[in-house]
């Protein structure tokens, strides 16, 4: 890992853990809880990808089934989901995005219409350091999809954090950065189709 990168590591860091309130380990009933009440939000984040490279950008949530990911130059690209589908978009492309069964995603636990972390076989497992909640889940019909492992702070409870490990084992960290929940977004931030017209132009 470079220096730079280790270097932004720890800043994130410590800007993670400032001032968070020492709490207890929550359970799964306050985390579903919390998911399923998250409606809409959006704040920064910073993504690692498993070969060390770092990106940064703009994170809109409208669940269920709706996420947006705006990454900031120099990558310009973008992630996003509604429909059922999770469709990425390279600006080095110009094919059109590649799409997936948001379904088939690790993604999909949070953006699910119901989130029922105490389904049987759904959590594979749950920690806590006295500050932060970590919790590991996938899909209990379809662990080859992956997992998703979410660290949650409590008092309030907060998603602070995620990694996402695909099928191949690759892993991917998100840490999301002053994450606001409420507010209006409109539907046509999510709407594949129209992000496909709109880079046509």
């Amino acid at each position: 890992m470079s220096k730079r990168i280790l270097s932004i590591l720890t800043a994130v860091a410590l800007t993670f853990y400032a001032g968070a309130v020492s709490a207890q380990q929550l359970s799964l009933a306050q985390i579903s809880n919390y998911l399923n009440q998250l409606q809409t939000a959006q704040g920064g984040f910073t993504q690692i990808n498993s070969d060390g490279t770092l990106f940064t950008g703009q994170i809109f949530i409208k669940r269920p089934g709706r996420i947006r990911f705006e990454y900031n130059a120099p990558s310009e690209s973008m992630v996003m989901a509604s429909g059922g589908q999770l469709a990425v978009f390279d600006a080095r492309s110009n094919t059109g995005p590649e799409r997936f069964p948001l379904n088939q995603t690790p993604l999909n636990i949070i953006l699910a219409p119901n989130v029922d972390l105490e389904r049987e076989s759904m959590v594979t497992n749950l920690v806590s350091d006295g500050t932060t909640t970590t919790v590991t889940a996938q899909d209990p019909d379809n662990p080859n999809y992956g997992s998703l492992q979410m660290v949650f702070t409590g008092n309030p409870v907060e998603l602070r954090q995620w990694v996402v490990t695909d099928e191949l084992g690759t892993e991917t960290t998100v840490i999301l950065n002053d994450l606001i929940a409420g507010g209006a977004l409109r539907d046509i931030m999510f709407n594949i189709q129209a992000e496909i017209r709109k880079r046509a132009n």
